[in-house]
């Protein structure tokens, strides 16, 4: 069954959430209920993606997330780090953590295959032609689906050439990065093409800025969390090893209505 990844942003400056959790007990508390909402993993972050969001220094974003991995790991909470950085990832690793998610897939730090070497940690590798910026200059497409896949199977190719277990992978088509609203719906209508590549599959719309465009305009980013957990069905239907989501209920209520679907189709 498709599992629940929940967002925990430990930043000031995420475009939905930015600055809610900040602080360490406040994170872990945040964490912990995610955990008792359903969800299967906590995903930890300490430096935001949106466009224009400002770096941080690897030595900040560990202060920000390591005590609040060590801490959640310690209450037994499967814990992934959301970075691209070869030295935070080995540190939430050492605290605790048991997935690396990188957005960049290993292009933004090339040392971060010898970090899954030392740490025999899960990796996810997302779909990314760079950092965003605010004119989606990289979203520019012949073959949505083929590219992201073909862009995909090359970052695996060299992960595997440099000694990574292709047990530990796990797929991120990149939705939202380097991609507009039409890309990012023909991704998912193509969610099949990317699972023929023979890796778990991760879905990361949750509170997307694509979602707002079927929105009354204004509407704040939580109200995203209704099609967010409308995609979370469906991409469990489509075979998705799991989802990203800010908001854990209403997406574990989607995924309990498509296990009694299917309980009841296969009687």
């Amino acid at each position: 069954m498709t599992l629940i990844m929940g967002v925990l942003n430990v930043t000031p400056d995420s475009f939905s959430d930015g600055g809610l959790w900040l602080e360490p007990d406040a994170a872990i508390a945040h964490g912990l209920e995610l955990v008792a909402q359903g969800a299967d993993l906590v995903d930890v972050g300490g430096e935001s993606t949106r466009p224009g969001a400002s770096q941080v220094e690897p030595a900040e974003e560990q202060n920000r997330v390591v005590p609040v991995i060590r801490e959640l790991a310690a209450r037994g909470v499967s814990v992934s780090v959301d970075t691209l950085n070869a030295d935070t990832a080995r540190a939430a690793v050492e605290a605790g953590a048991v997935i690396v998610n990188d957005v960049s897939g290993g292009l933004a730090d090339e040392r971060m295959p010898e970090v899954l070497l030392e740490t025999g940690a899960q990796y996810v590798v997302m779909h990314w032609r760079g950092r965003l910026d605010a004119a989606d200059s990289k979203a520019v497409y012949r073959n949505t689906v083929a590219e992201v896949r073909s862009e995909l199977s090359a970052r695996v190719t060299d992960l595997l050439n440099r000694g990574v277990d292709p047990a530990k992978l796990i797929l991120d088509p990149g939705l939202g990065f380097s991609k507009n609203a039409h890309h990012n719906w023909q991704v998912l209508g193509g969610l099949h093409d990317i699972e023929t590549l023979g890796y778990p599959v991760l879905i990361g719309a949750s509170r997307k800025r694509f979602l707002g465009a079927l929105l009354p305009e204004g509407a704040p980013a939580e109200d995203r969390d209704a099609p967010t957990a409308v995609i979370s069905a469906l991409a469990a239907q489509a075979g998705a090893w799991a989802v990203r989501v800010h908001d854990v209920p209403s997406t574990r209520i989607a995924l309990d209505v498509v296990r009694a679907w299917q309980a009841g189709r296969d009687e």
